[in-house]
């Protein structure tokens, strides 16, 4: 585990030392403030002190800035030919896919703990149920985990970081979109309630009410799994 520490550590440095992390952080908390408290369906519309708008909020715009955080994870190492530095250290490919997923992680629930304030805001507000509060954050950093996997697969896949941005961009819209749409179309029956299943929305919507069910976790550990196997993949095909 140390060679994953090393990355974390290396990926973290370059990312603060960098402009994008703090102009993604800054539109994070523009669109989720202007969201919860000045929208038409701010938190003060429902009249008692709800969480459910606030992981909502947070939820979508998760959905854009992830892959803005990911684009560069695998394609910018292709980009500037540093895979053969890397692999020339007594470092691993699982080891480097798991070093920036956590890191991006890491920044990912750095963001989240900045909206910790809006949170504090609405407690005081009104009686809130903080296992409820901690089961929306929890709930977010596992859809934070699919989507950062999903992104670092489209980076694998292309040296041109703007690509990877749509591609990550266009598998989330199957998995929190276009699956509940083709569910819905078919109505009932095994192809509605397979893409139902495969829906994220689907897993996420009970943990926010503080419903943790087993199958929950273990699909959202599964779409992480096999998304980085994928990433993995293509990393050491592109490898030489």
């Amino acid at each position: 585990m140390g060679a994953v520490k090393v990355i974390i550590n290396k990926e973290l440095k370059v990312a603060f030392n960098s402009l994008l992390i703090y102009i993604a952080y800054t539109a994070f908390l523009c669109v989720t403030g202007f969201a919860c408290w000045f929208s038409g369906k701010n938190i003060f519309s429902s009249g008692q002190a709800s969480l459910s708008n606030l992981f909502n909020v947070f939820y979508w715009t998760l959905f854009f800035l992830i892959p803005a955080l990911t684009m560069k994870s695998i394609s910018e190492e292709r980009k500037d030919g540093t895979f053969e530095l890397l692999f020339s250290k007594p470092i691993k490919t699982w080891q480097l896919i798991m070093g920036k997923f956590f890191a991006i992680l890491l920044q990912v629930v750095i963001c989240l703990a900045l909206t910790l304030p809006y949170y504090i805001t609405i407690a005081s507000l009104g009686n809130v149920d903080h296992a409820v509060g901690f089961c929306g954050y929890l709930g977010l950093i596992l859809v934070s985990g699919c989507y950062i996997s999903i992104g670092m697969f489209a980076s694998s896949l292309t040296p041109n970081t703007i690509v990877a941005f749509f591609i990550t961009f266009a598998i989330e819209i199957g998995f929190v979109l276009l699956f509940e749409f083709i569910a819905e179309l078919w109505g009932s029956g095994f192809i509605a309630a397979l893409f139902t299943y495969l829906s994220i929305g689907e897993h996420f919507d009970a943990i926010p009410r503080g419903v943790i069910d087993t199958k929950d976790l273990i699909y959202f550990i599964s779409v992480i799994i096999i998304f980085l196997a994928l990433a993995r993949h293509y990393i050491c095909k592109n490898r030489f």
